[in-house]
């Protein structure tokens, strides 16, 4: 902590800590895997006063050019750096998009099962305890590597993804993404007792008071605020999936985007991704829902160019959230850069042509500009010399956002444009019918709550509270689009 204690408040704290360790140990909030080597990691020594106790790996690839990312990853309870370095897959992308790797490391001094202490307000605020730790971590490695400070981001799983959310509320001014993998909403607990009731049965706050706590736990006048992956098990015990509703309610709040989905998508593994698009046709917030799977991080080995990491305990086959999160964020040279050039936005961007599998667009000319940048849901699909781009590839029947923004001569990306629409033509889809509670249509993507009621993705369409008492017909009409059918469905 930045401040002393009293032995009497020390003894409360250790009591603390040991309390929620042991209710991460009981409910499985990530029991003991296997401690891996460290090998490839470097530990740091001296990187600040470091008032939150915390130890400091990092890991680079060779010949990493100054002005690369940074991505800190923050393990989970009684796991290690070394584990998660060698099991959740960011090596592998720091080699491929060359980026920085800090990796925090708590221990049973600061907890007993060694979680980072995020439901602590003296651990979890900004300018105190383990936050600070990793603030000053961050800064030592923007020093050491030379890092782009303006393209930092922070990862964590469950406990490592409470203390996640927490840094992104309490620093937006330092990292420019975040990624909350089976993890808590910022501000969700500030308490042992609090903490369990997070995990289990989240407070079913309305955006705008979730919203509240983060711009209350930044600094005043923030503005610009982080990009957030929100990553989910269905079949999660531990921390509950209405922790994601949760997470998803209080980031588009802070973004002023509405909880309604921009666009619905289906991944490997099931995963259903949800992405919410700001102002700009920017996606803000994503999140990823897998069915399924219990507690733990998703991750998909093998050698393919979409997969990641190792299985183990709480390291679950599924899809490689890595490589998807790598992505979102840009570190694959696609996404906005978050500082862009002088160059202006392209005006008049608009779609000139449709196919069942590609999308025509068109724009007038900036001057200056060398090249374009065209870029589908926020993600970078090509690049041209003229003012027109054809998107190939497409699924028919399915609409995709797009912008461009201007490149010039030294490769720097000027301002992003305003979206258009492109809708393939064909259907694309198979009409389906699901039957279930509120609660599961949530958790499966066909509906999303606000005030404790549920509605339809798509239409809207009000169904009533949210629990697992009430239940409802859906039918999806088209990707992503879903209307009450109490009445009879057919598919």
């Amino acid at each position: 902590m930045g401040q002393p204690f009293s032995r009497h408040t020390a003894g409360i704290r250790r009591w603390a800590t040991a309390a929620v360790g042991a209710l991460a140990l009981s409910a499985g909030l990530l029991a003991v895997g296997p401690q891996a080597s460290a090998a490839g990691l470097t530990q740091v020594t001296g990187f600040g006063s470091n008032p939150g106790n915390l130890s400091m790996y990092t890991y680079a690839p060779e010949g990493l050019p100054s002005g690369a990312p940074l991505v800190v990853a923050l393990h989970g309870c009684t796991q290690s750096a070394g584990d998660y370095y060698a099991n959740s897959g960011w090596p592998t992308f720091a080699d491929r998009y060359d980026f920085a790797l800090v990796l925090p490391q708590t221990s049973s001094a600061n907890n007993a099962n060694s979680c980072f202490n995020w439901f602590e307000p003296g651990d979890s605020t900004r300018g105190q305890g383990e936050a600070l730790s990793v603030k000053q971590m961050v800064d030592a490695a923007v020093a050491r590597y030379g890092s782009d400070s303006r393209r930092v981001y922070i990862t964590g799983l469950s406990a490592g993804g409470g203390m996640t959310a927490n840094m992104l509320a309490a620093y937006p001014d330092v990292f420019a993404g975040g990624s909350v993998d089976s993890g808590l909403p910022a501000s969700c607990a500030t308490s042992v007792s609090s903490a369990y009731t997070c995990m289990y049965s989240p407070p079913n706050r309305t955006p705008a008071q979730w919203g509240a706590l983060v711009r209350s736990a930044a600094p005043s006048g923030t503005t610009a605020w982080p990009r957030v992956a929100i990553w989910q098990g269905t079949a999660d015990t531990t921390v509950k999936p209405a922790n994601a509703t949760e997470l998803r309610d209080q980031w588009t709040d802070v973004w002023g985007i509405g909880q309604t989905p921009t666009r619905t998508e289906t991944l490997g593994g099931g995963t259903t991704l949800t992405s919410y698009d700001d102002a700009g046709g920017r996606t803000a917030v994503q999140v990823y829902s897998i069915p399924g799977m219990p507690h733990g991080l998703a991750v998909d080995p093998g050698s393919g160019p979409e997969q990641c990491g190792t299985t183990g305990t709480y390291y679950l086959d599924t899809i490689c959230s890595s490589y998807h999160t790598a992505r979102f964020w840009g570190l694959d040279g696609g996404g906005d850069t978050p500082a862009p050039g002088t160059l202006p936005a392209p005006a008049g961007l608009a779609v000139t042509g449709v196919t069942g599998s590609s999308a025509s667009l068109s724009w007038t000319a900036v001057p200056g500009a060398a090249s374009y940048d065209v870029l589908r849901t926020g993600t970078k699909v090509g690049s041209s010399t003229t003012t027109g781009h054809t998107d190939t590839g497409l699924t028919a029947g399915t609409a995709y956002a797009y912008t461009v923004a201007a490149v010039d001569a030294s490769g720097t990306r000027g301002a992003v444009s305003a979206a258009v629409t492109a809708t393939t033509t064909g259907t694309g889809h198979t009409v389906t019918c699901h039957t279930s509670s509120n609660y599961d249509h949530v958790a499966a993507g066909r509906a999303y709550q606000s005030g404790g009621y549920t509605y339809a993705t798509g239409s809207g369409a009000a169904m009533g509270l949210w629990n697992t008492f009430t239940t409802h017909t859906l039918k999806q009409t088209s990707p992503g689009y879903y209307v009450l059918a109490d009445s009879g469905c057919t598919a």
